[in-house]
């Protein structure tokens, strides 16, 4: 602590520096003279509040061991007893096929049931209206952070008032208590979660390395424990305004010459900043600036509140430096991803940087957002099913980057397919921002490409012409894509190979649920095995999207025992067979089938009242009867999920997931509801039911 500094808090703290004849230094905090040569009420003051700071500074370390405490034991746990990858039992795949669930140990029941209990209870989704889309879990584990807190805010100091005699002014009194020693206490803990609030924060995540839990799933706490910053930050402002502007006599002197001082300037500086940062991360900001200023001015932001804490405090710069180093280690850590990428053999034979060139589909949608796809190769160690890339388009904006999902597994055409490297697929839609610039960036190539190939051909193509009709008469586009990452964790490491699978999407999410799908039907069949893919999707035509695919898994629908079932939302009933056609992925199959039927099995459970289902071998259409309704277009997700279960022989089943928020809260509820621990702990495997979905949004 500056000596100017001590000096500014001299009157505050009715400490005369000039004429000390011994001072005792304090971390994070003003020097103290000693003895105390004021009154006995100021002095017991005083000790009150140096006692208070060297307890929070403590405390503060108490909560950083127990938080590196905990990551270091739960890193050691996964080093010791790490989770084994899916068995491959054959003898167990033939028990589940006559309907008989292999015999387990004790030890492995006790953990399924277990798990099965947590999932029962702490998967659902509560007090939504409050906290969003969260589920009882985290909200679980956000309480403990705010009861621990809160404990530790009041614990640890006394709490005593006393009015004492300003000097060389008589009949005029201050009025001191408790309320300093505890709003300096709350103002220490908001310093000290800080490096935390970044980790959290963090792509390149410290956290994950550790635990093995995906970054996103810390961005929860990130938001909250930002909010318990604020809290805390507020706390502390309002209580020191009281005091100074209120209880310290005379006024309005006092508070003048108190908010006039440099830390104090630098103080309402570094508040109304996270004030600014709290407002901008709610939803409804969010939604009325978009995602990509909310980012770029939460960064900014956060770096120069920063900076201002620091110049408001510089004695608790230890809490806020780390912070800073974290931030900047986080963005280099990317770049140094990005060039491990890139860094590769050009077409001209040199080694560079380059990037991959992605050929472009556009699936116009003028109602919702045009859809984009991408496919491109490009070479690389493959990456885990469920990992995601950051995408950056150069031609648009090298500083922009977004999430996206690769809709396939990673496969290598190798030399058969004349080309090297990982085959990346996404899908995309197009509402606003970059995503936006895209579609119109991919209309105009296409725009172009189509003119030029007119012109080469001597054709006469009418305006009206189909994209369609136009993609097969001309190569499709390319635009430049770099890529970071990949970010995540496997999300089939865990799954068994008799375990029975339901994935279930809603728009573009499919690219979440195709990779784990596509990587069962591209392996053997497991005999007993029961497999559903359900796609609620708005019009009939966005099966385009993923025609390729879902060829394929119609192809091995017999096969692997899967059955796919399409939900068109907004679509008016018809009795078309174009609709199966695109599904089943040949238009003269169907067109020997033109007939509405009634799906078996499971998905019959979804169907609503009116609803019209097109069936051609295990692909299902389903069109609503209301298209106007959402309660009555959307598919049913306990419906679906109850008809699953019900069916299922024998073993234990995986939901995968992704699409819009209320559909994951609805497959929450329904999948903790299958759950039964005390049936799993009597080995019906039928009972053991988890849910595995994308979680990077949250809003």
């Amino acid at each position: 602590m500056t000596s100017q500094k001590s000096s500014a808090l001299s009157a505050r703290h009715i400490q005369d520096f000039s004429n000390a004849t011994n001072v005792v230094s304090y971390w994070g905090y003003a020097d103290r003279v000693v003895p105390c040569t004021n009154d006995a009420g100021s002095c017991e003051y005083l000790d009150l509040v140096y006692e208070s700071h060297s307890t929070s500074m403590l405390y503060t370390g108490i909560m950083w061991a127990l938080i590196l405490g905990i990551l270091l034991v739960w890193a050691f746990m996964r080093k010791v007893f790490p989770s084994a990858p899916a068995p491959t039992d054959v003898a167990s795949s033939s028990r589940v096929e006559d309907g008989q669930a292999p015999a387990q140990s004790a030890i492995t029941r006790l953990r399924n049931s277990i798990a099965s209990a947590s999932r029962r209870w702490l998967l659902p989704e509560s007090l939504r209206w409050l906290f969003g889309h969260t589920t009882r879990l985290q909200l679980a584990v956000l309480a403990i952070v705010i009861i621990y807190l809160t404990i530790f805010s009041f614990s640890g100091m006394y709490y005593a008032s006393w009015i004492t005699p300003v000097k060389n002014m008589p009949g005029v009194y201050n009025f001191r208590s408790s309320l300093g020693p505890w709003s300096n206490r709350v103002g220490v803990f908001a310093y000290a979660l800080t490096p935390m609030s970044v980790m959290l924060a963090s792509r390149e995540s410290i956290l994950s390395i550790l635990t093995g839990v995906p970054y996103q799933s810390f961005m929860f706490m990130h938001r909250f424990l930002g909010y318990i910053m604020f809290a805390q930050s507020a706390l502390h402002t309002i209580g020191w305004c009281i005091i100074e502007i209120r209880l310290y006599q005379p006024q309005p002197k006092v508070g003048i010459e108190w908010i006039t001082q440099t830390y104090m300037i630098w103080g309402v500086v570094a508040m109304a900043l996270l004030t600014i940062l709290v407002l901008l991360s709610t939803k409804w900001a969010i939604r009325a600036f978009g995602y990509e200023f909310f980012r770029k001015a939460h960064y900014v932001l956060a770096m120069v509140y920063i900076g201002g804490a620091i110049a408001h405090w510089e004695g608790l710069m230890c809490f806020l430096v780390p912070g800073i180093l974290l931030w900047f280690v986080d963005r280099a850590a990317r770049f140094v991803r990005t060039g491990l990428l890139h860094y590769n053999y050009l077409e001209d034979g040199t080694l560079g940087f380059g990037s991959a060139k992605a050929s472009v589909q556009m699936f116009e949608d003028p109602e919702s957002g045009d859809v984009v796809r991408l496919d491109f190769d490009h070479p690389h160690q493959a990456w885990e099913i469920g990992q995601h890339f950051f995408l950056t388009f150069p031609e648009l904006s090298i500083w922009q980057s977004h999430p996206m999902t690769p809709l396939a597994p990673p496969a290598m055409p190798g030399a058969a397919g004349g080309k090297t490297g990982s085959r990346h697929s996404y899908v995309m839609r197009a509402k606003a921002g970059e995503t936006r610039k895209l579609a119109l960036l991919a209309a105009q190539k296409l725009a172009a490409g189509v003119a030029v190939a007119d012109s080469a051909a001597g054709e006469k193509t009418a305006a009206s012409s189909s994209s369609s009709q136009n993609h097969s008469k001309t190569p499709a586009p390319t635009v430049s894509v770099i890529l970071t990452g990949p970010y995540g964790q496997s999300i089939m490491h865990s799954l068994r190979s008799d375990a029975n699978v339901l994935c279930v999407a809603g728009g573009t999410g499919v690219t979440f649920v195709l990779p784990p799908l596509l990587e069962i039907v591209r392996n053997a069949p497991v005999p007993g095995r029961k497999i559903e893919f359900v796609w609620a999707i708005r019009h009939a035509r966005d099966m385009e999207w993923v025609a390729p695919e879902l060829a394929e898994l119609r192809a091995a629908s017999e096969t692997h025992n899967l059955h796919i079932d399409i939900y068109v939302t907004r679509d008016a009933k018809t009795r078309s067979s174009k609709v199966a056609a695109t599904a089943a992925g040949s238009k003269e199959e169907s067109a020997a089938r033109n007939e509405v039927t009634t799906v078996s099995g499971s998905s019959t459970n979804s169907i609503s009242s009116g609803e019209e289902v097109e069936e051609e071998a295990n692909v299902a259409v389903h069109r609503s009867g209301d298209v106007e309704n959402p309660a009555v277009r959307r598919p049913k997700m306990d419906a679906i999920v109850d008809g699953f279960v019900g069916a299922v022989a024998a073993g234990s089943t995986t939901v995968y997931a992704s699409g819009p928020l209320e559909m994951i809260a609805d497959l929450r509820t329904a999948v903790a509801r299958q759950n039964d621990s005390g049936k799993v702990w009597r080995g019906e495997e039928r009972f053991d039911v988890r849910l595995v979905s994308d979680d990077r949004v949250e809003w």
